[in-house]
């Protein structure tokens, strides 16, 4: 009897809050996305308390930035379930936008105006240059320079990146 293996599907649209939180205390990369949301959070509720509290989470926001070689600003537009396996070198516009459950490898650059759907895996050293679109599911390849649109479950490959289309499961 042979049994098929299925991965989970992640959505392209819910985030999975699981994926971002630390286990333990050294987890560098969870710990930056940590400060970021609670910065994110005091400053949306405001008062003494709120400013208070975002001082203390721009300061650690600050830590976890020079521990992980990133350049992710605090007003950025990410949305919920984000993984950086290896946050090294990754830097991020604060007005690109990136959806839900993405993963981003190191050494990735993302300029302003991109907006990335959810699900999108980014290879290690992609470089997204221009105001582009990336559909859900999509994938970008190692050390791709994403110049043009990648449509949904499209993969982006080369420099300058070449769009490959999904195949078809037989």
């Amino acid at each position: 009897m042979v049994e098929s293996i299925t991965k989970p599907i992640i959505s392209a649209t819910e985030p999975d809050w699981s994926r971002e939180k630390p286990s333990k205390w050294w987890e560098p990369s969870r710990q930056l996305l940590k400060s970021l949301r609670n910065y994110q959070k005091w400053q949306k509720q405001g008062g003494i308390v709120g400013y208070i509290l975002c001082r203390w989470n721009v300061l650690e926001h600050r830590f976890w930035t020079v521990v992980t070689g990133t350049d992710i600003p605090l007003n950025c537009q990410i949305e919920g379930g984000l993984v950086l396996p290896h946050p090294n070198g990754v830097v991020i516009h604060p007005e690109a936008s990136i959806g839900p459950n993405c993963l981003i490898f190191q050494q990735v650059t993302i300029v302003t105006g991109v907006k990335i759907g959810g699900h999108v895996d980014i290879g290690t050293g992609a470089k997204i240059i221009r105001s582009v679109t990336i559909g859900d599911h999509a994938l970008v390849g190692a050390n791709a320079v994403v110049i043009c649109d990648v449509p949904a479950g499209a993969t982006a490959v080369g420099i300058p990146a070449k769009i490959i289309e999904k195949k078809s499961e037989s």
